[in-house]
């Protein structure tokens, strides 16, 4: 792949050199594309890097999309810093602090450490929110987001050191041998409390949307694609280590996942804030993931790895979409934000590929994801498929109802010109539509 792109980029750089930075964004694309092709494998291979850090399969998918989410980052973030070079020092140092602190927490053998990072990842979220962040309501977004989280978490610090000082162990793979006796099931979802909080599981999601929208397009996207994922990845780590607790806690847990998908699908049709209406809808695919995790089937763990990296690329594109929307029109309401079919046909083409992304619709993978979770989750409860294929029509009904409020009808006299779509906007959201459909052709 590299060598077939390499000499057209180089030429490019000669005939063009304004748009070097782009090129520089496609090599480095490039070369994530070339390491998930090459070098990943879907079995679970193990690298152990030192006697604190491993790679296996499940954290090498995580790690390559971390990168290419924090690199979306700083494109979509681009008008923040360009006439300020105080913002950009300081926004490019915390990118930089941020993407380190991801990569060590999808790498991490001790569990100590991986708390510790798991919850140092809230600093630099929270501190776009309250810094870059819309309206005076990002203060009490940002508090919803740490006391939710840091709450949701205490519990699991106390189960961490009790299993610690049971099993003499602090490494994730020493824990398997911790005797059955000591943890009953009220004890593991306890554990499980703070991913639930940070997937986020209903009816702890509360501060999702809110988080959502008062935060900028960065802080959306790098909420969306990487933070909610580090509930998923916790939950599927422990999962493989447990899973009889998870098969004994599953009837609750598959409950509140098939509840909260029902409630978060029908408060997004009736949603007429842009931003809360893509929140909610991660919501709901978000307890799709949960129920695939707790099946501690193969299958089902595949569809759950699959619909996190889906649905990061799926949400975050819609959040960039939806800032691209406000900037022209001043407002997050879907019913102030119409004929964008009229002005820019390209978006509107992007609008619907992401909407059918984001109802996983074929040639995507978030179709593959929907069919692995319905099957793990018929074998443990065939009523539940019902409710599943409820789940999905409600997601096909809103996310075609938001297209179309928002790409049909007349440009309203009151709002100004479309803003000009510039080179980056089509570069971001090409590089969100092209690893989703490549990542089926790795799949075996």
């Amino acid at each position: 792949m590299l060598k077939l792109f390499l000499p057209m980029v180089g030429l490019l750089m000669f005939l063009n050199l304004n748009y070097v930075w782009v090129l520089f964004i496609l090599i480095v694309m490039l070369s994530l594309l070339n390491f998930l092709f090459n070098y990943m494998s879907w079995g679970m291979i193990l690298i152990k890097l030192s006697s604190w850090s491993m790679i296996d399969s499940m954290s090498s998918l995580l790690m390559v999309l971390t990168m290419w989410m924090c690199i979306m980052m700083v494109i979509c973030s681009f008008k923040y810093f360009m006439y300020f070079y105080s913002v950009l020092v300081c926004f490019w140092n915390l990118h930089w602090v941020f993407m380190l602190v991801l990569l060590m927490s999808f790498s991490q053998v001790n569990i100590v450490l991986f708390y510790i990072l798991f919850e140092f990842s809230l600093i630099p979220t929270m501190w776009l929110i309250m810094k870059w962040g819309y309206q005076p309501e990002r203060l009490q977004a940002s508090l919803y987001l740490v006391m939710y989280t840091v709450m949701g978490s205490l519990p699991m610090l106390c189960c961490i050191l009790f299993m610690g000082y049971c099993n003499s162990s602090l490494s994730f793979f020493m824990w398997p041998v911790f005797v059955n006796m000591y943890f009953i099931e009220s004890w593991w979802l306890m554990f499980l409390l703070g991913f639930l909080v940070k997937l986020p599981m209903y009816p702890f999601h509360l501060w999702l949307p809110k988080a959502h929208v008062e935060a900028p397009v960065s802080g959306s996207v790098i909420l969306a694609s990487i933070l909610l994922k580090l509930g998923g990845y916790g939950v599927i780590r422990m999962g493989l280590m447990y899973p009889w607790l998870n098969l004994s806690s599953i009837p609750m847990l598959l409950s509140f996942s098939l509840l909260g998908g029902v409630i978060s699908s029908f408060i997004c049709l009736r949603q007429i804030d842009l931003k809360s209406l893509i929140a909610y809808s991660s919501v709901s695919h978000m307890g799709l993931m949960l129920m695939g995790a707790l099946s501690s089937s193969k299958v089902g763990l595949f569809g759950s790895m699959m619909m996190m990296v889906s649905h990061g690329f799926s949400s975050s594109a819609l959040f960039i979409m939806a800032n691209m929307n406000y900037d022209s029109c001043n407002s997050r309401s879907i019913l102030v934000c119409k004929g964008t079919l009229l002005v820019v046909p390209v978006v509107s083409l992007f609008w619907f590929l992401f909407c059918i992304m984001n109802m996983a619709a074929p040639p995507f993978i978030n179709l593959v994801s929907e069919i692995s979770i319905m099957m793990s989750v018929t074998f443990i409860s065939s009523g539940s498929l019902m409710v599943i294929g409820l789940i999905s029509f409600l997601t096909l009904c809103y996310s075609l109802n938001m297209y179309a409020v928002i790409n049909h009808g007349s440009w309203s006299n009151y709002l100004g010109m479309y803003k000009m779509v510039w080179l980056k906007d089509y570069v971001m959201l090409i590089y969100m539509i092209v690893p989703s459909l490549m990542l089926l052709l790795k799949l075996n």
